[in-house]
């Protein structure tokens, strides 16, 4: 039997949009949001020869670059003030998620609820300032390095680049921050959809191109097509697949009567972690490719350049790192978002148990040994799903907007995004019903 939710979200359509003004403002402000970002990815950073950095960037649009563009936009192609993306704010995300695990002042403080929550937040920023700084001034050295790509090199230079990217970044970061409270869906991911949803109809033109001039055989890119289609269908179905645990409630007695017990379920999700594991394991495997851009390509030992190469993209150790890594944070996030034991502990506070499970620790347990379970399955899917697409690209040059990771999150992004808007949608409903449910009530009382 379906729930009441599902009864409702099954009633939902355009008039019940029609009704919803907070939902539409919501939509309007993300839009706008959106397209304020979108216009930054345009605004040119000052001092460069535009001609010299496009002869630059496209002999290195295929690798570490080619990444950074996908993420941002097409921000460093064409080297806007947004070009840094979010990726900083990602990456202080993970260190500071990561010392939560292991500092234990972080770890109480992730425990004092919405206050602590807050300071972690504030750590997060001073991190992305520092991170962004160094990756910054790490791409206005590349950009002097360059035969011509800057007009007048120099500190002057420097500083203003550093100063433009980061700011870029820090006003992207609060822009995703503000789509979060008051717009529709996770307003970082939102950004980061935006930019590789931009590419996507030049990326399939371009492979299109590839193909006319015989670049890329037909079936070739037939099987491309083919590849992502398939993989778009796999990441609708396990996104909305769910493992549903039975809980019950016992029988209550009100008054005179006696009430049987509820059931409901407990959906826990394949894939808990969401896009988060593909983007953190991007994310890092950027930061050896900017550590080499802050130290100069020429100035690096030849340990230090091979390294940097075998990391490129497409490489075999940068498929086995990548691969590594979205296994990890797919289980490390998971920690993260779901704590079995807060669960089991509400469940008991609330009279709810699993039938032949003892409530308490022995339901923690439980829960932590199904969500393992799943997540081991979950992480399967997220390695299959950004691997496979990804040795499509490096081995037929195809663009990067249409490897695994690019699909995962556009796809993954839209489903939530679209299911916020749903549960606006019902939220609607539940308080129209209501307010029905009311003015019936007064008629009657008259």
């Amino acid at each position: 039997m379906a729930s009441a939710a599902e009864q409702l979200a099954s009633n939902l359509n355009f008039s019940t949009f029609a009704k919803a003004e907070d939902l539409k403002k919501r939509l309007w402000f993300t839009l706008a949001a959106l397209l304020v970002y979108r216009l930054g990815t345009h605004i040119p950073l000052p001092g460069l020869n535009p001609e010299a950095y496009a002869a630059a960037f496209k002999g290195q649009a295929g690798g570490i670059l080619g990444l950074f563009n996908m993420f941002s936009g097409g921000a460093v192609q064409r080297m806007a003030i947004f070009a840094l993306g979010i990726m900083p704010y990602i990456s202080a995300s993970i260190i500071v998620q990561l010392m939560t695990s292991v500092v234990p002042a972080l770890e109480q403080l992730k425990k004092e609820g919405e206050q602590g929550r807050k300071i972690i937040n504030q750590y997060t920023r001073y991190g992305t300032v520092l991170l962004g700084t160094l990756q910054a001034y790490g791409i206005a050295v590349g950009l002097e390095s360059g035969q011509g790509v800057v007009a007048d090199p120099g500190w002057f230079f420097r500083i203003s680049t550093v100063v433009t990217l980061l700011g870029g970044t820090m006003f992207l970061m609060w822009l995703g921050e503000q789509i979060t409270s008051r717009g529709i869906g996770n307003g970082i991911s939102l950004i980061i959809f935006a930019g590789i949803a931009a590419g996507l109809p030049t990326a399939l033109a371009h492979t299109l191109e590839l193909g006319r001039t015989g670049a890329l055989s037909t079936a070739l890119i037939l099987t491309v097509i083919v590849v992502a289609i398939a993989v778009i269908g796999l990441i609708v179905f396990v996104e909305r697949a769910q493992r549903r645990l039975l809980i019950q409630y016992p029988k209550r007695q009100v008054g005179n009567r006696m009430f049987q017990g509820d059931t409901s379920h407990l959906p826990l999700k394949l894939n808990t972690s969401g896009v988060i594991p593909a983007i953190f394991a991007s994310s890092l495997l950027l930061l050896p490719a900017t550590a080499a851009g802050f130290a100069g390509t020429s100035t690096l030992p030849a340990w230090a350049t091979s390294i940097v190469s075998a990391l490129g993209h497409g490489q075999p150790l940068y498929m086995a790192l990548y691969a590594a890594l979205i296994a990890f944070f797919a289980f490390f996030y998971t920690a993260i978002v779901f704590n079995p034991k807060d669960t089991a502990d509400n469940l008991k506070k609330h009279g709810g148990f699993i039938p032949g499970i003892r409530p308490g620790e022995r339901t923690a347990e439980y829960i932590d040994y199904v969500l393992t379970r799943i997540t081991v399955i979950g992480a399967l899917y997220l390695v299959f799903v950004c691997i496979l697409p990804e040795m499509l690209v490096a081995q037929t040059g195809i663009p990067l907007a249409l490897g695994g990771t690019s699909l995962l999150i556009v796809v993954s992004v839209t489903l939530d995004t679209v299911a916020q808007i749903q549960g606006h949608l019902i939220a609607q409903q539940y308080e129209g019903l209501i307010k029905k449910s009311k003015l019936r009530g007064g008629k009657r009382g008259r």
